[in-house]
């Protein structure tokens, strides 16, 4: 008996999504049944490095050029099945997903957007696009979005307000952006609760007068912020932050540095921006002068003094590449001693600390003071 082809049209699709589309459409040939099933399946996933393409003669007759014709006739291809599955495609696309290489500008990734667009049923859209790529205004049409990922792109167009009204979850990786276009960005998302923003030195734009206080004050529903430290090089620290990420409960910092007089301050100054966070995640970075002069030239603040300062919610800190550099330790020891809830203290030191330092270490953090009497402090 085919058990399969009797189950419910909505779990048939499921299966079908969990395929890459170039199996899901070699389902049509099964039977009758089975013909249109495909081209209703919510999700549609297309990787250029896994896209097949056939060994006809044309492509024999290709195969004999160079490698650059061989690519541009793969890629002409690829380009080729994706519109041919739009075309035929019934029902709404939930689900979209482009992985490629790509140049500055490609109209067939434009033509797709617009696509897109114009069906404006999309809710989760991922664009992994390396090589840079100019997001066309069309994406902008895109109002059912929930989901939203965008990689090695570059944002020059800047979104009406809360033209993503729906939008619940943001990732930006290596995006091309100046400070108004990304805050404008942020600012048109107004139920946003979770945020990734992984962009180095020389993706944003830093020519404008925008402030760390102007970010924040873009994000003030976000429940879950993860980002690369560098992102405070491109936007200056006020002397003080507006205390707006009350519903903030994760921040998760990557690549940060400890290595100057002002680095606990600052950190007690973006801490007391979320007076209700809950899980604090810290990745620190090997050490890089360059960077530690910019950063002391944007960030020279005076010290002051923590007795106002608590974490009354927080219940978990986690720091990786802990070395006991400069500052790490009192950063440490201040966290222990202003969270009175902390149930777990997670510290992971570099592999290249030797045996008698890594002991040293443990010790002086076994014996802080902890604001929290049921505190379960691990060092390895």
């Amino acid at each position: 008996m085919d058990r399969i082809s009797k189950l419910p049209v909505g779990i048939i699709e499921s299966i079908l999504c969990l395929l890459p589309i170039q199996e899901a459409a070699r389902t049509s040939i099964l039977s009758k049944e089975w013909r249109y099933h495909w081209i209703k399946i919510p999700k549609l996933v297309f990787i250029e490095d896994q896209f097949q393409v056939s060994t006809d003669r044309a492509e024999l007759s290709v195969s004999n050029k160079p490698s650059k014709w061989r690519k541009k006739a793969k890629r002409s291809k690829f380009f080729h099945a994706i519109c041919q599955v739009l075309l035929i495609h019934e029902g709404p696309i939930h689900d979209f997903t482009l992985e490629m290489q790509v140049d500055n500008s490609c109209v067939d990734i434009d033509h797709i957007l617009l696509h897109l667009s114009k069906k404006n049923t999309v809710k989760m859209l991922k664009l992994d696009l390396h090589g840079k790529y100019t997001l066309p205004l069309s994406l902008f049409s895109l109002h059912q979005l929930t989901d939203l990922y965008l990689c090695d792109c570059d944002l020059e167009h800047q979104p009406p307000s809360t033209v993503f009204g729906s939008l619940t979850t943001l990732n930006l990786y290596e995006i091309g952006s100046s400070q108004k276009a990304l805050l404008r960005l942020l600012s048109s998302c107004p139920l946003l609760k979770r945020l990734t923003i992984m962009c180095d030195g020389g993706t944003i734009d830093d020519s404008g007068d925008s402030t760390i206080a102007d970010l924040i004050k873009c994000i003030p529903g976000v429940e879950y912020l993860c980002v690369l430290f560098f992102i405070f090089l491109f936007f200056p620290l006020p002397k003080e932050l507006p205390t707006t990420l009350v519903r903030l409960k994760y921040l998760y910092l990557e690549w940060v540095w400890f290595r100057h007089e002002y680095a606990v301050p600052f950190f007690v100054l973006l801490l007391r921006s979320a007076p209700n966070l809950e899980k604090l995640k810290l990745e620190i970075s090997p050490e890089d002068e360059t960077l530690v002069e910019s950063y002391v030239k944007i960030h020279s603040f005076q010290h002051e003094a923590y007795s106002d300062f608590m974490l009354e919610h927080l219940n978990e800190l986690e720091i990786l590449h802990f070395s006991d550099a400069l500052n790490e330790l009192d950063f440490v020891k201040l966290i222990l001693a202003k969270s009175p809830v902390l149930k777990k203290a997670r510290i992971l030191m570099w592999d290249e600390i030797d045996k008698d330092e890594k002991l040293r270490i443990s010790n002086i953090l076994l014996s802080s003071p902890c604001a929290s009497p049921v505190v379960k402090i691990i060092v390895s």
